[in-house]
């Protein structure tokens, strides 16, 4: 649980940062690699991906999947090693963007690659736990009783 704890705090705080410079200092469009690749103040109403649902129906999937991911996390964060990580910053990126939220509905996002979606930290940080949930999930589970003996080399 201390890889859940670590990559939850730091992600908060990295988010939090990020969001506040954004809103400080971020006014006009500020290329980064030519204008391929800049940082760009963007209000968004939407979830993921700027995709916007009705209001209620939209607060709703938010609590809901928070509360999903916060169990998933509760139960298995303990066993895991990358998925542990990745959960911590799942919900870590999740509630900075809940508690962006808060207020006028919209959520500061500020880095524009190419014409993908305007994105922030916290959707990086959910985006990256979920790679590292996926990669935890496809490794191979040794057969019960032989934890740790999965690389052990077999004399023959």
């Amino acid at each position: 649980m201390r890889r859940f704890w670590v990559a939850f705090v730091g992600s908060v705080i990295l988010a939090i940062a990020g969001k506040i410079l954004a809103d400080v200092l971020l006014v006009t469009d500020i290329p980064l690699i030519t204008t391929a690749i800049s940082l760009r103040p963007v209000q968004n109403p939407g979830v993921a991906f700027g995709v916007q649902l009705p209001t209620g129906m939209q607060g709703l999937l938010i609590i809901t999947a928070l509360a999903c991911v916060g169990v998933a996390a509760w139960r298995s964060a303990r066993h895991m090693t990358a998925g542990a990580v990745g959960f911590g910053l799942i919900m870590g990126g999740a509630i900075v963007n809940l508690l962006d939220r808060i207020g006028d509905g919209l959520v500061t996002d500020y880095f524009r690659v190419g014409a993908f979606p305007v994105f922030n930290i916290a959707d990086s940080c959910i985006t990256i736990g979920v790679l590292l949930l996926l990669r935890e999930w496809r490794r191979p589970v040794p057969p019960a009783g032989q934890a740790g003996l999965a690389h052990t080399v077999t004399p023959r």
